[in-house]
């Protein structure tokens, strides 16, 4: 394994944390730059999102700020099609392809506006947000991700629900999805692909762990909530533009 890849899953597990998301996009990119097998990056990053967002789904319960009948709404409609992304044969360009893209637009959807707690109410549009949960779903399972990256800006520009409420809604949106993706990229690629995956995937998720774990307790802390979605947005459009730039010189 790539040793500068353990201190990139920190930080980037620190940031994400930090603003309630997993990493798993960026994960997948790292992973791909590192030169792993296309198979394995999903697996790998599916479950150090699992790993990351377990703890905050958690303490947003007890909480108590998890609005469960719209986040389980949410979540239900996208779990059955991230296991059909997961499930989905997809070719490695393809797949690197997608990827880098998706990577860059979630980067430019951490620019959007966030939920203004004194707002009056939702927009209009928020009752018609459960439609995005489908293709939402499909998308994270096919590339390996947990979707709420672009489910959060969405949630935010809607005034769907208050702050904590949309960071709860997104966690436990990206904890079933990356479940639910997990199952179906074990079911496409076999026990052997899913074995090799996590038997070289230990030091990455302590190193999830331990970032997940310090960006949600400090890193808001120490720096303001905007200036951690900025970083985390340019660490996601970087990755994204790198891995299109790979793909364009093959």
């Amino acid at each position: 394994m790539t040793i500068w890849l353990i201190p990139a899953f920190f930080a980037t597990a620190l940031l994400y944390a930090s603003v309630g998301f997993g990493g798993g996009s960026t994960y997948n990119a790292l992973l791909s730059l590192a030169g792993f097998d296309y198979r394995l990056l999903p697996i790998i990053s599916l479950c150090c999102n699992v790993v990351v967002v377990s703890g905050g789904t958690i303490r947003f319960a007890r909480a108590g700020v998890v609005p469960w009948k719209g986040a389980l709404v949410l979540s239900a409609i996208a779990a059955p099609l991230a296991f059909l992304g997961g499930y989905t044969p997809i070719r490695e360009a393809t797949f690197l392809i997608l990827l880098g893209l998706s990577l860059i637009a979630a980067g430019l959807a951490l620019f959007l506006p966030r939920a203004d707690d004194a707002a009056s109410g939702p927009a209009p549009a928020a009752r018609w947000v459960w439609l995005a949960s489908a293709p939402l779903g499909y998308l994270a399972g096919l590339v390996g991700i947990g979707g709420g990256i672009f489910l959060a800006p969405l949630l935010h520009f809607t005034r769907w629900a208050q702050g904590k409420a949309i960071a709860a809604t997104t966690s436990l949106f990206i904890l079933i999805n990356s479940l639910a993706g997990l199952y179906g990229q074990a079911s496409k690629h076999g026990a052997g692909v899913f074995g090799e995956a996590l038997g070289g995937a230990l030091p990455l998720l302590v190193a999830v762990v331990l970032g997940g774990q310090l960006g949600s307790q400090l890193a808001i802390r120490l720096l303001p909530e905007r200036m951690i979605r900025w970083l985390t947005a340019a660490l996601t459009i970087w990755a994204g533009g790198q891995l299109l730039w790979k793909q364009l010189l093959a």
